[in-house]
């Protein structure tokens, strides 16, 4: 394909846009037109591609994710277990994690991302064991390999068990170590602009992993090189437990205490706000990742999405750590969050189309990416495409309500930037099957010890 020549994504059976009936024009990694009913682009010479039996949507956006946890999904040890006893029994594990092996659950949690229709994911990596250093840097160099667009977040952890923390002393790092490091790949890999590829963020990882110090400078130098910052925050009552005993206060206390609450934030989770702090957030500006899969598995409980929308809160979409999930698929996030949030609000508060919102617009704005998220001219050029011919979607009447409700799972094509990233329904030069076996075996050998 001519990175220079305009595509028009032509006749979609639906799409997620008003006025596009035929489709879109997209030139230069951007959307450039909206085609309505009847007519035909004024863009000249645009190569054609037939959507007739495809439902296009923005790409999605995953705003929470744990890529290394790939390498220990559904592991006995771990299972039928709460958020602090799944953590204690996961660490020990994750300390043995490798270059190699970190490359392998890397490349598995994209693949199966932009297989889902994802076309921008953050990620939340806070283990760092020794040899494990350049982290980060191996994440870029699986996005870049495999044409995804990132947020990556530089997260930390330096209260470790001997501090009173929960994690072992051997994924922890010391403050200066990790603010060196934070500096480190912000300049070395943060990109500025609507058509940046790749991101970094910083991301102490709890109040019951970080020590006071170091999230308060964690926010003086993400403000100092104007960057996002990120952290778990509310998932349990345990957590609140914590902040209580250890700092004399909630976790929303403690985090303004540390100079986070604000539009610079976005936080993972968010099930223990009460009211007035959910107005708070709404206030500051400060959004949520919504986890709805990692929540109900470790049975963490329900983010009030409606209340907090209404409040003026904004909301994305998180498949968080595959361990906990236990996958990446984004567009079965999407099912999950409608299912969840249906069942709490009922029919009237809660619709496919806010599921898809939420993934799209919303997770733009958490990650304060609004040039994604949307189809309109404009916008970058991130869309998935997805096809009805499966056996569950036999008989649907609604393509868009069908991709939710009836549940899809992959997509058959996949731009980002105006590149196809996933074409016809596989990701150009990468050998799945192979990445499986070898996936595996790094598993086996991390699990085993």
């Amino acid at each position: 394909m001519n990175d220079t020549q305009p595509i028009w994504i032509r006749d979609p059976q639906a799409i997620l846009a008003d006025g596009a009936e035929r489709g879109i024009v997209v030139s230069q990694g951007r959307i450039v037109e909206k085609v309505a009913a009847g007519a035909v682009p004024v863009t000249a010479d645009a190569i054609v591609f037939d959507a007739g039996t495809h439902v296009v949507v923005p790409g999605l956006i995953n705003t929470h994710h744990h890529f290394y946890q790939t390498l220990t999904r559904a592991l006995p040890a771990a299972m039928d277990r709460e958020l602090f006893p799944w953590l204690q029994a996961l660490y020990p594990v994750w300390a043995r994690l490798t270059p190699e092996a970190l490359d392998l659950a890397v490349t598995v949690a994209m693949a199966e991302l932009l297989l889902s229709g994802c076309t921008t994911t953050t990620d939340h990596h806070y283990v760092f064991p020794a040899g494990l250093e350049d982290a980060v840097d191996i994440e870029v160099a699986v996005a870049k390999r495999l044409g995804l667009r990132v947020l990556l977040t530089r997260g930390s952890m330096n209260l470790s068990q001997r501090d009173g923390g929960l994690p072992p002393d051997s994924v922890v790092q010391d403050e200066d170590t990790i603010l060196a490091d934070s500096e480190r790949v912000v300049a070395r890999h943060h990109q500025r602009g609507e058509d940046a590829m790749v991101q970094i963020a910083l991301a102490p990882c709890s109040p019951f992993s970080v020590t006071t110090s170091l999230m308060r400078k964690t926010a003086e130098l993400a403000g100092r090189l104007d960057v996002r910052l990120h952290t778990h925050l509310a998932e349990t009552e345990d957590e609140n437990r914590f902040c209580e005993d250890k700092y004399g206060c909630r976790p929303l206390d403690y985090l303004e205490q540390c100079g986070w609450l604000g539009a610079r934030t976005w936080l993972a989770h968010g099930i223990f706000f009460d009211a007035a702090e959910i107005q708070r957030l709404a206030k500051a500006k400060t959004t949520i990742s919504h986890c709805a899969c990692s929540n109900q598995i470790l049975a963490s409980g329900c983010c009030p999405v409606c209340e907090m929308e209404a409040a003026g809160v904004g909301i994305g979409l998180g498949v968080d750590g595959s361990a906990s999930n236990d996958e990446s698929n984004l567009m079965q996030e999407v099912r999950a969050a409608f299912l969840l949030q249906r069942a709490r609000y009922g029919v009237s508060r809660v619709s496919h189309k806010d599921a898809l919102r939420w993934a799209t617009k919303g997770s733009a704005a958490c990650i304060g990416r609004p040039e994604l998220g949307e189809i309109a001219v404009g916008k970058a050029a991130d869309f998935a495409l997805f096809k009805l011919d499966e056996l569950r979607f036999s008989g649907a009447g609604d393509p868009l309500a069908a991709l939710v409700l009836c549940g899809a799972h992959r997509a058959d094509r996949v731009m980002v930037g105006g590149r196809w990233a996933v074409t016809d329904g596989a990701i150009p030069g990468l050998d799945i099957a192979d990445l499986i076996r070898r996936h595996n075996g790094a598993a086996r050998k991390l699990q085993a010890g």
